[in-house]
């Protein structure tokens, strides 16, 4: 359920337990380190995995191509309710809402349409301070990608992000005005997929989920 937009961002927010919000706020901090580590590498557009570390924790792409402002795309293993969950997260380019390039005014309720290989995949756009997640389910207060989503990020080739973002003139139809596709096996490929999804346990762990309601 999306509730009234941010104060800041301009757009909707999912109301969180107030120690998720806490754990959103040290998120962006670790976020952003990420996101230096991935610039290190002027050539890094498939998945880059974090260095140095046994378990990596997250993976970082950058987009293949794209017409709005997002700068890169972090797969990263998130701590939840007692369990950790691999969320998708959308880095921005500079500051401001998520948009396309030379945008009008923006919608309060955006919508997005997920699709890998073609295949269209139910999923929400949650937006928080710095960074915005795409999930499908929920553990507890966690967003979180479900197993089945998971498995097409590892296995699939492209993955194509449409958004419907900007508000339409009154009586024009709703319509995509932006997109980010991510090659999937570009980099390390599906390999840095299972390498973070090794940091919530057992690949193929079933756990418990709660679809989220997609507008």
């Amino acid at each position: 359920m999306l509730f009234p937009p941010d104060r800041e961002t301009g757009h909707p927010m999912v109301q969180l337990r107030r120690g998720f919000r806490r754990f959103f706020a040290l998120s962006v901090l670790a976020g952003h380190a990420v996101i230096g580590a991935a610039h290190a590498s002027p050539t890094n557009v498939g998945w880059e995995l974090e260095k140095d570390v046994e378990t990596p924790t997250y993976a970082v792409a950058e987009p293949a191509s794209t017409d709005v402002n997002i700068d890169s795309i972090v797969l990263s293993c998130e701590q939840g309710s007692g369990r950790s969950g691999l969320q998708l997260r959308l880095y921005l380019a500079g500051f401001g809402p998520l948009a396309p390039r030379g945008a009008g005014a923006l919608k309060d309720h955006p919508a997005l349409e997920f699709a890998i290989d073609g295949v269209r995949h139910a999923a929400l756009l949650i937006f928080a301070d710095g960074f915005v997640v795409v999930a499908d389910t929920a553990d507890g207060a966690l967003p979180r990608l479900s197993e089945a989503l998971i498995r097409a990020l590892q296995y699939g080739r492209r993955m194509e992000l449409r958004f419907d973002l900007v508000q339409e003139a009154p009586g024009q139809a709703p319509s995509f005005d932006g997109s980010v596709v991510v090659d999937l096996q570009a980099g390390r490929g599906g390999a840095a997929v299972a390498a973070v999804r090794r940091c919530t346990g057992q690949p193929g762990q079933q756990v418990a989920e709660t679809a989220l309601k997609v507008r």
